[in-house]
């Protein structure tokens, strides 16, 4: 017998179903309406009439469109965490979990693939989402790269794995956050500066980011797997973090994958 769990949300009073999820989440995934239309099967106009309906019930845009593609907004993001948090747990069986960013998302999956882990998966999302799936057990093996969220992985072994260097690209008072990475430890140094800046918004897009012509901080390692090279405003090594690994206990999987992650070159 095949049994499946479906989910839907209710979003101010107003279902939304499972396969207007379904189109948000293809086309966080993809970054283009067309390309989430084709993987899902079904024409644009039905796309956006899904992602219409889930705007409708929040209240709000949930995708905007970049010169780069589509990505979620704020609204969006939030709504596309609760549908992968219930999609995980209405989930039997299911197989090794990695979290991570995608500041660290290539390391990760080469890691994952150079020591052959079996029956495994990578979920992308930011830190306090990692930190959520390892609370729920719904994952196994986190990398977190603000190391200010490791407050709150209290009760999970941690051990440092490699550190990042970030740059400051500095085009005046107004800033673009982006939603990956140590921001807040390079937010906590511009503060210490006195200087007087304003976060006028946030994306998670790394190419929307470098277009978008205002200010902003972005992991130097992230910057150079794009092939974008930027002079910092400031030393990259005083913006220089940690990137930690978390779990419940260490295995043999573990222990290979962490092997496997502090060889790369980050």
């Amino acid at each position: 017998m095949d049994i499946k769990a479906q989910i839907s949300l209710e979003i101010n009073g107003t279902v939304v179903t499972s396969r207007q999820l379904e189109a948000l989440l293809a086309v966080q995934d993809s970054g283009s309406q067309a390309s989430a239309a084709r993987k899902l099967g079904i024409s644009a106009p039905v796309l956006n009439k899904y992602i219409s309906s889930i705007s409708e019930a929040a209240g709000a845009d949930v995708l905007k469109t970049t010169p780069s593609g589509s990505v979620l907004t704020a609204e969006g993001l939030e709504i596309a965490a609760s549908a992968r948090s219930m999609a995980h747990r209405c989930e039997t069986g299911r197989p090794f979990t990695v979290c991570c960013s995608p500041v660290t998302e290539e390391m990760v999956l080469s890691a994952m693939a150079s020591v052959s882990l079996p029956k495994s998966r990578a979920v992308i999302s930011d830190d306090e989402h990692s930190i959520r799936m390892m609370r729920e057990r719904r994952a196994d093996f986190a990398v977190i790269d603000d190391p200010l969220y490791l407050f709150d992985a209290d009760g999970f072994e941690m051990q440092e794995i490699a550190y990042m260097g970030m740059v400051f690209v500095d085009n005046g008072p107004s800033f673009m956050r982006y939603a990956y990475g140590a921001q807040r430890v390079a937010y906590m140094y511009l503060d210490s500066t006195g200087r007087e800046y304003s976060v006028d918004s946030v994306t998670q897009s790394l190419q929307e980011l470098v277009n978008s012509g205002k200010s902003f901080f972005a992991d130097e390692a992230a910057l150079a797997r794009k092939n974008i090279r930027y002079k910092s405003a400031v030393d990259p090594k005083m913006l220089r973090h940690a990137v930690t690994a978390i779990y419940r206990k260490e295995t043999r999987s573990i222990s290979r994958l962490m092997r496997s992650l502090a060889a790369m070159t980050f």
